[in-house]
């Protein structure tokens, strides 16, 4: 019984709660078209910088996988018995 009290309680306060939590909408968004400028330059700085960093990753994924798999060649079946 004593944990219902606590259970409800807790769920009663947190309810109590949620409208301070509320975003206020009445603001309109009210930058100019320079701050949309620059953000969007910001975000070509960025996409620019990651197309290189991938390739990287790629070339790096690749020679990992290629040093893990060098000498393992597949052994044919007549050779794998014991003579």
């Amino acid at each position: 019984m004593r944990k219902l009290e606590t259970a409800i309680t807790t769920l009663g306060m947190v309810l109590l709660a949620v409208p301070a939590f509320a975003v206020d909408t009445t603001k309109v968004y009210s930058s100019g078209i320079l701050v949309l400028v620059f953000v969007g330059i910001c975000a070509l700085f960025v996409v620019s910088q990651m197309i290189p960093a991938i390739i990287l990753l790629c070339g790096m994924i690749k020679g990992v996988a290629k040093s893990m798999f060098k000498g393992k060649e597949a052994v044919p079946a007549q050779e794998t018995g014991k003579k």
